[in-house]
C-alpha cells in the first residue's frame, strides 16, 4: 500500500511488459481520458447549450467540436422523437429529481443517421445550491438495441408458431373434410373478384380519359409534351390538363389539382375542364376564365354547405412581337409557380403571388403573370404531386420546389419532350414516395435550327 499523496507501487509480477502498462497508466492525463474515453461525454448550460463535449461523441455523431460549443443546444443532437421525449418526460424529470439515469434516445448522425443510445444526467450545483450545469453520459446501445430487437423477433416469432401448431392441430380435422369445397368456392371467388377488379379498372380508365384530352392538338411553332400519373389504378385522378384553340393565332391552356378523389372529384373536374374551355372561348383573358370559373364552383358547392375547390393556372399562348417568339399570360389560383427552362441554360420561376384557391370565396383574387418564349426556351406547369412527392430513406422528406428548380436548372436548355421525359424518369425513381396524383405539362418554342455553310468545291 503506498502512502497518501503518493502513486502506488506497481504490482511486483516480474514481467516487465506488465510493469510498462501500469506505468503508462499513471501517466494518463485526466484530459485524456475525458476526451477518449469509451462513451460520450458533455456538458450543458441550464438551457441546454452545449458548454464542452468530448472527442469520443464527436466521432460517433461525425460533427466538429467548433460547430456545437456555445452555438447548439443538446436538443439539437437528438431525433425528433427524442426531442419530444426530452422536453415532455426528461427534462422535467432532470430538474425534479437532480439526474436521471440509462434513459434511451436516439441521437442524430451527420450524415443523417440514427444513433440509439443510453442517456444518463446529474445537474452540478453551486455553493449555495443553485444549478450550474448539466453532466451527461451518452453510451452507444446500438448493439443493445439490435439484440433487444432479435429477441424480441425471436420471442414473437416462437409464440406465433406455437399458437399456429395449436390451432391447426385443432382444426385439421375439419380442414380436412372441408377442403375441397373451400377449394372450390375460393377459386370461384377469385374468378368473381379477378371479373370484378377488371370491370372496376376498365369503367375507372374509361371515365379518367374522358376526363382528360385523347392527345395535345398540334400548334404552330409550338412544341407541347404532357405527362398523367394516378397515385391508384382503382381510384380516380384530382389532376387535369387542356389546351384548345381560340381562334386563328390564340391557343388557351389550363392545368389545376381538385380537392378529394373519386367520384366527387371526378363531378368537381368534368365541371371545372368544361367551365374553363366556355369561358375561355367567350373571353380569352386567363383572369377573367378564372372568375368565372370561382363563381360557378362557389354557387353549386359553397352556397350548398358543400365547398369545393381547385387550384388551377391558365394561360393563353399567342405569337410574340418578335418572329419565331411566342407571348404567354398566365393566370393563377393557388396554384404552384409555373418554371420556364430557357434557351441560355438557366431555370426561372414565373411567380403568380396573390391568387386564391378557386371556389372558395365569392370573390377571389387571381394572380397573374407574363412571360415571353424564345426559340429553345420551355414552360413548364405542374401540380404538387412532383413537389410534394416525399423522398429520403424514411420517406419523411418533401422534394419541394428548390429541388425541382436545381433539376431544371440542370435539364435546361431542353425541348418540352425532353424535359418531360426526364420528370417522367425522376417520377419513376420516387417509387412509393409518390402518392398523390400528378400531372405536368410542357409547352416551348422549338430551337432555331444552327446555320449550315454552303458546300464548296476544292480546285486542285
Amino acid at each position: 500500500m503506498c502512502r497518501t499523496g503518493e502513486q502506488p507501487d506497481p504490482p511486483d509480477t516480474g514481467d516487465s511488459v506488465t510493469v510498462a502498462a501500469f506505468t503508462a497508466l499513471l501517466e494518463d492525463s485526466a484530459e485524456d481520458l475525458y476526451e477518449t474515453a469509451p462513451c460520450g461525454y458533455l456538458s450543458t448550460m441550464m438551457d441546454g447549450t452545449i458548454a464542452r463535449i468530448n472527442t469520443t461523441l464527436l466521432d460517433w455523431l461525425g460533427l466538429d467540436r467548433a460547430d456545437l460549443v456555445g452555438r447548439r443546444h443538446f436538443t439539437d443532437l437528438l431525433s425528433v422523437g427524442g426531442r419530444l421525449y426530452h422536453e415532455t418526460h426528461f427534462a422535467p424529470l432532470l430538474r425534479m429529481q437532480g439526474e436521471l439515469r440509462g434513459i434511451a434516445l436516439e441521437m442524430k448522425t451527420a450524415d443523417g443517421g440514427r444513433l440509439p443510445v443510453l442517456v444518463s444526467s446529474q445537474i452540478k450545483y453551486g455553493g449555495e445550491g443553485e444549478p450550474l450545469l448539466i453532466r451527461t453520459t451518452v453510451l452507444d446501445a446500438s448493439d443493445r438495441r439490435a439484440y433487444e430487437e432479435e429477441l424480441l423477433r425471436r420471442r414473437q416469432d416462437a409464440e406465433r408458431a406455437r399458437a399456429e401448431a395449436e390451432r391447426a392441430r385443432a382444426e385439421a380435422e375439419k380442414a380436412r373434410a372441408e377442403e375441397e369445397e373451400a377449394r372450390v368456392e375460393a377459386e370461384a371467388a377469385r374468378r368473381e373478384a379477378e371479373a370484378d377488379r377488371a370491370r372496376l379498372a376498365h369503367a375507372l380508365a374509361v371515365l379518367q380519359r374522358s376526363l382528360l384530352p385523347d392527345s395535345l392538338p398540334a400548334v404552330p411553332g409550338l412544341e407541347t409534351s404532357v405527362y398523367y400519373h394516378t397515385a391508384s389504378p382503382h381510384r380516380l385522378g384530382g389532376d387535369f390538363y387542356d389546351l384548345f384553340q381560340i381562334d386563328g393565332k390564340r391557343w388557351a391552356f389550363f392545368l389545376g389539382d381538385v380537392c378529394g378523389k373519386g367520384p366527387e372529384a371526378a363531378a368537381l373536374t368534368s365541371l371545372t375542364r368544361y367551365t374553363l374551355r366556355a369561358a375561355a372561348l367567350h373571353d380569352p383573358e386567363p383572369a377573367a376564365a378564372l372568375t368565372t370559373l370561382n363563381t360557378v364552383l362557389y354557387e353549386r358547392y359553397a352556397a350548398g354547405g358543400d365547398p369545393r375547390y381547385c387550384t388551377v393556372v391558365h394561360g393563353l399562348v399567342e405569337p410574340g412581337d418578335e418572329p419565331g417568339h411566342m407571348t404567354v399570360r398566365l393566370a393563377s389560383g393557388g396554384h404552384p409557380s409555373a418554371l420556364v427552362l430557357r434557351a441560355d441554360g438557366h431555370a426561372e420561376y414565373l411567380p403568380t403571388p396573390g391568387g386564391l384557391l378557386v371556389g372558395v370565396l365569392p370573390t377571389a383574387p387571381v394572380g397573374t403573370a407574363e412571360t415571353t418564349l424564345a426559340p429553345g426556351d420551355t414552360l413548364l406547369l405542374y401540380t404538387d404531386g412532383l413537389t410534394e412527392a416525399r423522398t429520403g430513406p424514411a420517406r419523411d422528406d418533401l422534394y419541394g420546389e428548390d429541388a425541382l428548380h436545381a433539376f431544371a436548372g440542370g435539364l435546361a436548355p431542353a425541348t418540352p419532350r425532353e424535359t418531360i421525359a426526364a420528370l417522367g424518369e425522376l417520377l419513376d425513381n420516387f417509387g412509393d414516395g409518390l402518392d398523390d396524383d400528378t400531372a405536368l405539362l410542357a409547352l416551348g418554342v422549338p430551337p432555331r435550327p444552327l446555320p449550315t455553310r454552303p458546300a464548296t468545291n476544292h480546285l486542285r
